[in-house]
């Protein structure tokens, strides 16, 4: 019982911290909106919100980065090897550093495509063009803050991330208003806010990183000649190259969800956006465990202890059950309630009423994926984790085409609450055939 108490301690540790931080993800963009808000232009609100969602699909295709550098973090933990761990965070700073090269070198051909797909009106154009010229140069910084936050995680240390999130809100909160009431920039000073906070938020997890190097006593520890070692170079790429392309999976149901919306009417574009709030409020408490799961099944690998692993990964699935039944009870007995508070629009709450039972079910229906998602990276499978997004990437649109003719909106809910529950029973079935089998095979192999 006591070391169930200690696993249990173990999760929240890292849960907590890590729920409190995604939580604070979207203030850097709402407290944007808000100060635009008042600018008493729409054009500056639109432009906002465009260029927002141009970095915000940049940098979730470089989440790899973060998840990457986690699981092999962990495993290197848990092995005590104090040279990886170093290697590991200098190796992913360097992927870092080339990918937002690429990005700053290709920044031209990014804003036209953005603009050329999403079509903003000429008046928001311009706006959307000074916002991006000047919001591009933070892409080292937020790539930077990506590898260094799953170094964190994967070093069990949750706590410095959440510091970070909440002191990068408030200076992008203080520079903005400073830059655009003071220095009456409109909107591009809300982009130089944003801009400085995201260089002053890699410059205090650069603080971090000294404090907690001297903490795990590596601050003696010198970056070896084995951190370009071709072994390590492959599993470093392999592992970022499978969770690039299952993120692109997770992207393109993500988008097409939207589009499928959009195709069908105004109101059902906005009841849809209006209801997958629920499910991005969830998902925040549930990447949580998901982040927990990362660090503590990494570390398991790393200590070759495969029954704390089991006993990590029940312990996770108890959490993750609460959890969803918490936001089950919640959403069918506060989902109206929720939606009067997000919109004052009769027509759009009725549309979504329509479709609010199909929300009261994503909890039960998804928690499994958040947590499977975050063992997987801990034991660095990657690969199967990428064929489980892709199957269940195939469920979503088989299911949504053969379905939508019947049940229109209604198919579209169905086949995602089917794309979340393929991907918990795939990535079940692969870790007890496969990826469990091969995990004991190392350790006897290493024994």
């Amino acid at each position: 019982m006591h070391i169930q108490r200690k696993y249990h301690k173990e999760i929240l540790q890292i849960a907590f911290p890590s729920i409190l931080s995604n939580i604070t993800v979207p203030l850097l963009g709402l407290s944007d909106l808000a100060i635009v808000g008042h600018l008493g232009s729409a054009s500056y609100i639109g432009a906002i919100a465009i260029g927002s969602t141009v970095f915000n699909m940049i940098y979730w295709i470089s989440a790899f980065l973060r998840m990457g550098t986690s699981g092999m973090t962990s495993q290197a933990y848990g092995a005590s090897d104090k040279t990886e761990m170093q290697n590991l965070l200098f190796r992913s700073l360097s992927a870092a550093t080339a990918i937002a090269i690429l990005v700053l070198g290709l920044q031209r051909l990014i804003l036209k495509f953005a603009l050329f797909i999403m079509s903003p009106e000429p008046s928001v154009s311009v706006f959307v063009e000074e916002y991006f010229d000047i919001c591009i140069w933070g892409t080292p910084a937020v790539l930077g803050l990506y590898c260094i936050t799953g170094w964190f995680i994967g070093l069990q240390n949750a706590r410095y991330p959440l510091y970070v999130a909440v002191i990068q809100n408030v200076v992008n909160i203080v520079a903005s208003l400073f830059f655009v009431f003071v220095l009456q920039l409109n909107v591009a000073g809300v982009a130089w806010g944003t801009l400085a906070a995201q260089w002053f938020g890699l410059f205090l997890a650069l603080f971090y990183v000294s404090r907690l190097r001297r903490k795990l006593c590596l601050s003696g520890i010198f970056i070896s000649a084995d951190v370009f070692k071709r072994s390590a170079i492959s599993r470093f790429f392999t592992v970022n190259r499978d969770i690039f392309f299952r993120t692109l999976c997770l992207v393109s149901v993500t988008l097409y969800f939207t589009s499928a919306g959009a195709q069908q009417s105004a109101y059902i574009l906005a009841a849809n956006a209006l209801l997958m709030l629920y499910f991005t409020l969830y998902s925040y408490f549930m990447d949580g465990f998901a982040f927990a799961g990362e660090a503590l099944a990494g570390k398991c690998i790393g200590a070759k202890d495969l029954h704390a692993l089991r006993t990590i990964v029940r312990a996770l699935f108890l959490w993750g059950i609460g959890v969803s039944l918490i936001f089950t009870l919640v959403y069918a007995f506060g989902g109206h309630g929720l939606m009067q508070l997000l919109t004052d629009e009769p027509s759009v709450r009725t549309t979504a009423a329509s479709y609010l039972p199909w929300v009261i079910l994503i909890p039960l229906a998804g928690f499994g994926a958040f947590v499977w998602d975050g063992i997987f990276i801990g034991l660095t499978a990657t690969r199967q984790m990428l064929l489980s997004m892709f199957g269940a990437s195939i469920v979503f649109f088989t299911g949504y085409f053969f379905l939508f003719p019947v049940w229109h909106n209604h198919a579209l809910w169905l086949s995602f609450l089917l794309y979340l529950s393929a991907r918990s029973l795939i990535q079940y079935l692969l870790y007890r055939n496969k990826v469990l089998p091969l995990q004991q095979i190392k350790l006897i192999d290493s024994n």
